[in-house]
């Protein structure tokens, strides 16, 4: 794994092996930065990554100018590593210990971009209630989106707001917004 872009472009991202992920393949996320390059200005995007596990994807916003970025694990190690590389490398990046779920039920604050990366065994029901979360306590800002990464077998596009799904691979992104 790699940072693709930015600030700490080419910077490699070796977590210990010992973590329960199963990372975006640089593949699949440079294909998803591309995408959202045409679409955000990184400075101005507030940015919450749910499941963060090795910090992959909150490592390139923050690499590429996103001032706040929220990563959200309930791994203790997952959290201690990113919070770790975050501090060496500089990056803004504020870590929370939390089920993602629970965090999206007490949440505040609004975000331009929810990326939400969860364990592909989640069930139908789970995928969904991150979805019902987001929009039920109105957590995008006005033209904010809502990415879930899932199994390329999995369909979210009867949910509410969907827009696009993109496949890479074995994973999907399925994008939301009002």
């Amino acid at each position: 794994m790699r940072i693709i872009s930015g600030t700490h472009r080419g910077r490699k991202i070796s977590p210990p092996r010992k973590l329960p992920v199963r990372p975006t393949t640089d593949r699949a996320k440079e294909a998803l930065f591309n995408i959202l390059a045409n679409r955000l200005v990184f400075e101005d995007t507030r940015v919450l990554d749910l499941f963060a596990g090795t910090g992959n994807m909150s490592f390139e916003f923050a690499s590429r100018g996103s001032s706040d970025v929220t990563s959200v694990d309930k791994h203790p190690g997952c959290v201690q590593f990113i919070g770790n590389k975050a501090e060496e490398w500089e990056l803004p990046i504020e870590t929370r210990r939390m089920d993602a779920l629970k965090y999206l039920e007490s949440a505040t604050g609004r975000y331009d971009l929810i990326f939400a990366d969860p364990p592909y065994n989640l069930s139908t029901e789970e995928f969904e209630s991150i979805h019902r979360l987001v929009f039920q306590r109105e957590l995008l800002s006005e033209e904010g989106m809502l990415i879930i990464e899932h199994a390329s077998r999995s369909d979210l596009s009867h949910l509410a707001y969907f827009t696009e799904v993109r496949k890479y691979g074995n994973s999907k992104f399925s994008f939301f917004g009002r």
